[in-house]
């Protein structure tokens, strides 16, 4: 057998680069380098492969452990899970700020590859430099955590042991059933340490994606309940995008007339002025697509999770004999909502339950002026919401309104958090697939500037836009620089409105009088942080870390920066002041949150009641 002696980092290194996937015919190199940011646990070994390694593999320097694994998540998120970046980290508090973002992959069934240092696996120099000591189970390390929120996890204590984990960690990553990420811990030592790795781990190996057809069985139960059905409502979700079956949806719709309302990960799964789209759906959703699941009797989810968002906290459907019937790649999520399932990929489960539909000679009970009718109502709301003028200052969906009307159908829109998510998913009007692209499933703040950098290395050919308020940009910007230093230009439109305005909005709706929510100065008077605004100036920290910016506080301001930042060759920002508590809210809709059952405050006890009544809509599901 012939072998070569490497160390364990540089065998892994060999090994990810050597391997590709396929989809319909084609193949693509599934790793296309690392993100990383070099400590005392990987510098020597890791670093030192990268380093000299004469591979493929793009080195890209993070700034910030947590953003650097934002900016892989939305990479791998825009590619459609077909290439990834690994993210190389040392021991302790480096490998530790990768978890929120392990757990933002995890959830929206995105791939990213870990590789955080860890303490040294012979033991000999212990208690090293930052790790954590656990007198009960000294195995624990700063790596264990990420066991939670990996789909695989594992820790290399010999360097041969590589090649066992490595092709594990590569089978759940380019499964799309299973996919999330994915942890390899790597103590120190044992980076360095030498084995003779046999030369055909290193072959080029190609994993083939292959669409999971569904059961003859399952298409025929769910046919059956359809076809028993007069208002069926299909909700398409991420796994729309991710199978890249909008023409299948789009067919399907059309061929039974049966309205679809999207999530915030299948969002852009239809165009918005097809006479189908009836827009977004649940807490977020507009008032066309609520209605009508409100009065579904039966619901096809296709490629959804079912989060509370979607479901409303699962009063969104109101119809005593809704039944639901779900496609969906991954088991745990199609038998949600106690519904038909029929597991298996998105395009292919669509041709098959659309032939059998249309073998039952089946057409839904919608009258086509009822789904039209309503979208038109919906389509003059959101005209009158990018319309609205304020006596002072500009409102958050006039501001939305000028940068939908600006920007071009190709261009691409991240957020992920706070009042903005909501205000896109109701009003964004999208005319292509994969420019819309939302973090969602955890809203995660601060994964704005971080994944529209990600999705901007993905496809440099589109102008990416990050939309991310005041509060997310304070929490994580810092792959701003990583942006200017790989002169891959995203252009940042910053919400500046004071403040966590969107829980502000939440507590005040359920009794609050306001309580820790603005960025305003701590008053003498109350003691509390009641006093004025404080006056920062973002724009001017974005110039300093090198950036371009501009500050716009009218609607006509706004559309000359979005003209001048489209014109500049590096990344710019551009402050948008907006006035508090003028983003969208209701259609209904409704999120269940805990109410305190007893308060000293009559608004909190009335708030109380008023959840309590929500709840007896909730199907017991």
């Amino acid at each position: 057998m012939n072998t070569v002696k490497l160390t364990m980092a540089q065998a892994l290194l060999r090994f990810l680069d050597a391997q590709y996937v396929s989809m319909d015919g084609e193949e693509t190199k599934f790793v296309k380098g690392v993100m990383g940011i070099f400590g005392h646990g990987n510098v020597t070994g890791l670093g030192e492969a990268l380093e000299r390694s004469s591979s493929d593999l793009v080195y890209i320097q993070g700034k910030n452990e947590q953003g650097m694994v934002h900016a892989a998540t939305a990479y791998a998120k825009q590619k459609n899970r077909l290439q990834i970046y690994a993210c190389t980290s040392s021991i302790g508090p480096g490998a530790l700020n990768m978890i929120t973002a392990a757990a933002t992959a995890t959830v929206n069934r995105i791939p990213v590859l870990l590789l955080p240092g860890d303490n040294f696996a012979c033991r000999q120099p212990d208690p090293v430099l930052q790790q954590i000591e656990i007198q009960a189970d000294y195995t624990i390390s700063a790596t264990d955590p990420f066991k939670q929120v990996s789909k695989y996890w594992d820790r290399i204590v010999r360097p041969e042991q590589l090649m066992t984990a490595a092709v594990q960690a590569i089978r759940v990553l380019t499964d799309p059933a299973e996919t999330g990420a994915v942890t390899l811990a790597l103590p120190q030592d044992v980076q360095a340490e030498t084995y003779d790795y046999p030369v055909s781990f290193f072959h080029k190996k190609v994993h083939y994606i292959e669409r999971r057809p569904p059961v003859q069985d399952a298409i025929e139960r769910a046919a059956a309940l359809i076809a028993s059905k007069k208002k069926p409502l299909l909700i398409a979700g991420g796994g729309v995008i991710y199978s890249n079956a909008m023409k299948e949806l789009i067919e399907f719709a059309s061929a039974f007339q049966i309205p679809v309302a999207e999530t915030q990960a299948g969002k852009g799964s239809m165009h918005w002025n097809h006479p189908l789209s009836s827009g977004a759906i649940g807490v977020t959703g507009s008032l066309s697509a609520n209605v009508l699941a409100r009065d579904a009797d039966v619901v096809i989810g296709i490629g959804t999770r079912y989060s509370d968002f979607t479901t409303s906290s699962k009063s969104a459907f109101q119809s005593e004999d809704v039944q639901f019937v779900n496609i969906n790649i991954n088991s745990f999520d199609s038998g949600k909502m106690n519904a038909v399932a029929v597991t298996a990929d998105a395009k292919e489960a669509l041709k098959a339950l659309q032939r059998s539909l249309e073998h039952l000679d089946y057409r839904s009970g919608y009258k086509e002026e009822v789904i039209a009718n309503l979208k038109q109502t919906w389509d003059a709301e959101v005209d009158r919401l990018y319309a609205v003028e304020l006596n002072e200052g500009l409102s958050q969906t006039r501001a939305l309104g000028v940068i939908n009307e600006t920007l071009k159908p190709s261009d691409v829109v991240v957020c992920a958090a706070g009042s903005l998510p909501g205000d896109l998913h109701r009003l964004w009007r999208t005319a292509e697939p994969k420019t819309y692209h939302m973090e969602y499933g955890f809203s995660c703040m601060g994964y704005e500037i971080s994944g529209a950098f990600g999705a901007a290395l993905a496809e440099p050919s589109r102008d990416v836009y990050a939309l991310v308020g005041d509060g997310s940009y304070l929490m994580l910007h810092s792959e701003l620089v990583t942006s200017l230093q790989e002169g891959t230009k995203i252009t940042v439109l910053l919400f500046n409105n004071h403040g966590f305005q969107c829980i502000h909005n939440l507590q005040r709706g359920h009794g609050s009088d306001g309580f820790g929510n603005e960025f305003r100065y701590r008053s003498g008077d109350t003691g509390r942080l009641t006093g004025s605004y404080m006056p920062i100036d973002f724009a001017a920290n974005a110039r300093s870390l090198g950036a371009k910016a501009y500050t716009a506080q009218t609607a006509e301001e706004l559309r000359v920066c979005l003209e001048l930042a489209r014109k500049e060759t590096v990344t710019t920002l551009v402050e948008i002041v907006v006035e508090p508590g003028t983003n969208t809210s209701g259609y209904e809709s409704w999120w269940r949150v805990g109410v305190p059952a007893v308060s000293v405050s009559d608004k909190v006890n009335q708030a109380y009641q008023e959840m309590q009544t929500q709840i007896t809509k909730v199907k017991p599901i």
